[in-house]
Order: C-alpha cells, then structure tokens, then sequence
C-alpha cells in the first residue's frame, strides 16, 4: 500500500481570507467551501482545508511548498508587490533576503493566521 497525505486542516482567523492569501502567492485555485473548510488543493493533490477557529486558538505551524523556478518567480513578484514581508530565515532575522539553500531558492513568509509558509525550489538534501 502507498501512503500519501490527502489534506490537511489549517486553523485560520478567516478561512476564506487566508485561503485566498495563499491562493494568490502559489497561482492556485480556492475551491467551494464544505461545510467549515475553504480548500486550496495543490498539484500533487494535497489539499489545504482552512477552517475559522478563534484567535487564541491558533497554533504557529510550518507549511512548505516546493514550487519551480518559475513558479517561485512569479510568487516571489506577488509577494513584493503586496507588500508582505519575507525571510531568507525561519527565524525571521533575514527580513528581505531568500536564501540559497540546497542549491535552489527559498523564502519564508507569514499568512494572516502567523502560520509560517516556505517556498523552495529544490527539496532539502537534493544539492544537485
């Protein structure tokens, strides 16, 4: 048996909200709410279900995405031009930079919930 993740819930402040954020970095799609979840599916058909849960609720969790050249390009624009503040750290001590890890690019940056999310164009470990 092959065992992949399916979906994920993402505890939000506004779940439509913080799946439009994420949508419109990565270049996807928010699909039709179910019940308490807005879902934004990724292309290896994970999905992200965000759900509103109060404030004080929420935990801090890391999401990372690995995108193309391209793709992180393009992200990479939507980011500047909306003015949301990135890291080349996961500690945030590098505002304004990305990093060059693993012989790709990289970038941290905040959703609205403080979720931290991850943009790499090579996997960790993968030098090559």
């Amino acid at each position: 048996m092959s065992v992949e993740l399916n979906h994920t819930i993402i505890h939000s402040l506004d779940n439509r909200a913080s799946a439009e954020f994420l949508a419109n970095i990565l270049g996807l799609e928010v699909g039709e709410a179910w019940g308490p979840f807005v879902p934004v599916e990724t292309s290896n058909g994970v999905t992200l279900d965000f759900a509103t849960i109060p404030g004080e609720s929420i935990v801090m969790q890391h999401y990372a995405f690995l995108v193309s050249d391209e793709e992180f390009d393009t992200a990479f624009e939507r980011i500047r031009e909306q003015g949301v503040t990135y890291y080349a750290d996961p500690h945030l001590k590098q505002p304004g930079e990305i990093n060059h890890h693993h012989g790709g690019r990289g970038l941290y940056f905040m959703d609205p919930a403080g979720h931290g999310m991850e943009i790499i164009t090579r996997p960790y470990g993968n030098e090559g």
